[in-house]
């Protein structure tokens, strides 16, 4: 044989769908979005599109869902390089967040929106809010068992609650560089959770 090409596989078309929903909306918005569009982005059928992804809600979801699963994978990463330092590792995913979400084609869409641009985004963010602050939260509380905390359960809850909010504050709305953030926040980690 000589050396011939080899090429990886196409993306399953769900993935290409919603790939193509997410380049669509960070460059015309959400409102642009329509399944004909999508069909034609990656050349099949309007029906196939429903079947794939079902309505512009659903759409939305696995849109979100997605984006969520690479910010929790900076937060697993994080916590994976700082196994014995619960302070390190809370600083590094606070600043892994903030940095990815300074690049982050969709969130900038959803918060244009917040601000007037495409009022139909909107609910992107407030439809699933509650979803994505449990997700969140349940993996740095699965992370915490290693640590050695002695909290109650309910203080140690409150406690990453609250540290989550915060970082999605400035995730929302910066007032800080990521690393001065990050920082701040580890303040915190170290004066709540490791007295």
């Amino acid at each position: 044989m000589t050396g011939a090409a080899t090429s990886s596989p196409p993306a399953p078309l769900r993935a290409r769908i919603v790939a193509a929903a997410l380049a669509l909306t960070t460059e015309r918005g959400w409102s642009a979005v329509t399944m004909a569009k999508l069909a034609d982005a990656v050349g099949v059928s309007r029906q196939t599109v429903y079947n794939e992804v079902g309505g512009k809600p659903a759409l939305a979801e696995a849109m979100i869902l997605g984006e969520l699963d690479r910010f929790l994978g900076v937060v697993t990463g994080a916590f994976d390089r700082h196994p014995d330092a619960l302070v390190d590792a809370i600083r590094d995913a606070a600043h892994d967040v903030l940095v990815l979400a300074e690049d982050n084609p969709l969130l900038h869409a959803v918060v244009s929106a917040t601000h007037g641009a495409d009022t139909e985004l909107l609910p992107l963010l407030t439809t699933h809010a509650e979803s994505l602050l449990v997700a969140a939260k349940g993996v740095i509380l699965e992370r915490l068992g290693p640590y050695g905390l002695d909290l109650p359960a309910a203080r140690l809850d409150a406690a990453v609650d609250t540290i989550v909010r915060v970082v999605l504050s400035h995730v929302m709305q910066p007032t800080g560089t990521p690393a001065e953030t990050a920082d701040a926040v580890a303040w915190i980690v170290g004066r709540v959770l490791e007295r």
